[in-house]
């Protein structure tokens, strides 16, 4: 399973992390947020010990999703040193969040 990724735990999880980060903007209320769930789920368990992978639900952690514009969900935003090097809005195949990931190792 992906980490959950709070307001709280967003800093040090996230922008202090040594190895690339792939945070999915979901909400329990979205379609294809539910779509994308099970595909990060499985990109957690192949990155495993090489990456971050987690999940932020917008509805109860908004700080974060504001102050990096994610206005459509599901929104998957790559970081590498804290900062943003990968967005992808909707739904992709696995693959391509894969590729996000495999460019930063």
């Amino acid at each position: 399973m992906a980490l959950e990724i709070t307001d709280a735990n967003f800093e040090d999880t996230v922008l202090k992390s040594d190895k690339p980060v792939m945070v999915d903007f979901w909400a329990a209320w979205c379609g294809p947020c539910r779509m994308v769930g099970p595909i990060i789920d499985d990109i957690s368990k192949d990155y495993e010990g090489k990456a971050v992978v987690g999940k932020l639900d917008v509805d109860a952690n908004q700080e974060f999703a504001a102050k990096y514009g994610v206005r459509n969900i599901p929104t998957v935003l790559v970081f590498q040193n804290g900062e943003v090097v990968g967005r992808q809005v909707g739904v992709a195949p696995k693959n391509t969040y894969a590729e996000a990931l495999d460019a930063l190792l």
